[in-house]
């Protein structure tokens, strides 16, 4: 099934000269997990606010599960998807367990099954429900806080999850242990996961297929390996060099 298709979709900010997102075309299906790749300014942020309404595009439209997401309130397409930033914005004031349970509580859900879903979420995110529920988000590393954050977005137990950069601000260590980990929740949900990177590395060891954006285009839509072998334009064939460069650095090293 169809879970998002852009068609056409372009953003013009009000102070620029240029389109933000310049006329981006595309389908996701259900259950896929798409990176979103490019540097600073490209547009991918943009394309990923607009997709949960927090930007409106200029033009076009943006159709989640056949249904045109212009026609319906913003709040309920937010509360429809979960949505994971870098700064990941967890209240210092609360504990852990209610950091998580703030939306159920809003939604009027019962003490038992805020509990319950609390203690699944915990679990899947591996934190010890026993030791952590109580803590509070200044006593937990900055990756545990991403973790909580990401938990914190699937309480409502959302079709799509949004993410723009979540792990861009964590160390390289804790930084490969999370993608594992939400590689591993992904295969487990089968949910439409949608992230926005600036990590070649990343967007290829986590998407079943990458958008390349530059300049607000959408350059290429596939899968890594294809990207790989059949590079759409000179921009893409830096990239993927850029990578390669890499591995020749660390393989000039080896002892």
């Amino acid at each position: 099934m169809e879970a998002i298709a852009y068609q056409g979709v372009t953003k013009k900010f009000n102070n620029s000269e240029v389109n933000s997102v310049d006329h981006v075309s595309a389908t996701i299906a259900e259950g896929e997990f798409i990176t979103i790749l490019g540097s600073s300014g490209c547009g991918k942020t943009t394309l990923l606010k607009m997709t949960n309404r927090l930007y409106e595009p200029t033009e076009g439209k943006i159709i989640l599960f056949g249904e045109d997401i212009s026609t319906v309130d913003p709040i309920v397409v937010r509360r429809r998807m979960g949505y994971v930033i870098q700064q990941v914005g967890l209240f210092p004031h609360m504990t852990i367990e209610d950091n998580i349970a703030a939306i159920p509580k809003l939604s009027k859900w019962d003490k038992e099954r805020i509990n319950n879903r609390v203690t699944e979420l915990l679990e899947l995110i591996d934190l010890d429900p026993a030791t952590y529920r109580k803590r509070y988000p200044s006593q937990l590393s900055g990756g545990q806080q991403q973790r909580v954050g990401l938990a914190r977005a699937l309480v409502t137990d959302p079709k799509i999850m949004l993410m723009d950069e979540p792990f861009g601000a964590i160390d390289a260590i804790t930084r490969l242990n999370l993608q594992n980990e939400l590689k591993k929740i992904h295969d487990e949900m089968k949910k439409t996961f949608l992230l926005v990177t600036h990590d070649i590395n990343e967007a290829f060891k986590l998407g079943d297929r990458v958008m390349i954006m530059n300049a607000g285009r959408l350059l290429q839509f596939d899968t890594p390996r294809n990207i790989v072998q059949n590079p759409a334009d000179e921009f893409v064939d830096t990239l993927i060099r850029s990578a390669r460069d890499q591995e020749e650095f660390w393989e000039a090293v080896k002892i």
